[in-house]
């Protein structure tokens, strides 16, 4: 008998005890708890468990209202926070500890502007950390020493389009798995599937001012979401020099310059790389 694929795990192994949605309310993980809801993708979950950074756009928040309203989801969903993400870049421009984000920087040398990028932390202090703790709450491993095999399984809302974002769980106890790649189901069959059964389209799942943003999205925020948008605009001036450990000057956007003189024309986004492919273990923007 093969042993199972660790991207590819058996689901039917009479140890797991507990199945948990990570919902970031976003298209796919929105469609992934839905398709559970109608019995297509199981075993049912025994919950879903939103992480929440406090800094998430106003139809993010909505959105979770109604997925958490009564009659959406036949289970419970569980939201997680390890503090607000937006205070804590306020705190660190005055000194204070921080999980980095991936921002990236601009320092002279030699006469030349030289353009880096923070290393990433944020993912993890703000989303796994806080749902690993709850997951572990859940399967009774609170202050407890943890199985040397799984009893939890994970799903996690990744796409076949984004299977570079697939991570195996490094704990013993978690095995994760992604039903919608199981199922071959693109970030495009999952809009077409919620359009299908007359659900809502969800919003884009991340940080206000996320640096992974894509032009597209920078756009579209200052296009259609004025307060968003103005809130980006006023961290990124904020964040500019302070933050402990960082040298130059710190932007949310990958051209280096402040938000709002950023280039956010099609012409300036051709050809640019998508730097979701990084993110940490596919817990944004899902």
């Amino acid at each position: 008998m093969n042993a199972p694929s660790p991207f590819f795990p058996a689901t039917d192994d009479p140890r797991i005890r507990l199945r948990i949605l990570s919902l970031g309310a976003g298209v796919q993980s929105t469609t992934l708890a839905l398709m559970a809801a109608h019995g297509i993708a199981g075993p049912m979950p025994d919950c879903a468990i939103f992480a929440d950074t406090g800094w998430e756009p106003r139809a993010v928040y909505e959105h979770l209202d109604w997925l958490m309203s009564p009659n959406v989801l036949p289970f419970p969903v569980h939201v997680v926070s390890a503090g607000n993400i937006r205070d804590d870049l306020a705190r660190a421009t005055q000194g204070g500890r921080w999980a980095s984000i991936p921002a990236f920087t601009r320092a002279e040398q030699r006469g030349k502007a030289q353009i880096g990028m923070i290393r990433r932390q944020c993912t993890k202090e703000y989303k796994i950390v806080p749902i690993r703790r709850k997951v572990r709450e859940l399967a009774g491993l609170t202050r407890r020493r943890s199985p040397d095999h799984a009893v939890v399984e994970q799903w996690i809302g990744i796409s076949a389009d984004e299977v570079l974002r697939m991570k195996p769980s490094f704990e013993c106890w978690q095995v994760n798995r992604w039903p919608l790649v199981e199922r071959h189901m693109s970030r495009q069959d999952c809009l077409a599937w919620l359009q299908r059964h007359g659900y809502p389209e969800p919003p884009k799942s991340s940080c206000v001012g996320c640096p992974f943003h894509s032009d597209a999205i920078w756009r579209a925020m200052r296009d259609e979401d004025a307060e968003a948008w103005a809130d980006a605009v006023q961290v990124d001036r904020m964040i500019r020099t302070g933050l402990r450990g960082v040298r130059g000057e710190v932007y949310l956007h990958r051209q280096a310059v402040p938000l709002d003189w950023a280039d956010l024309s099609t012409a300036a986004d051709h050809g640019q790389l998508d730097l979701w492919g990084n993110e940490c273990e596919g817990m944004c923007g899902v």
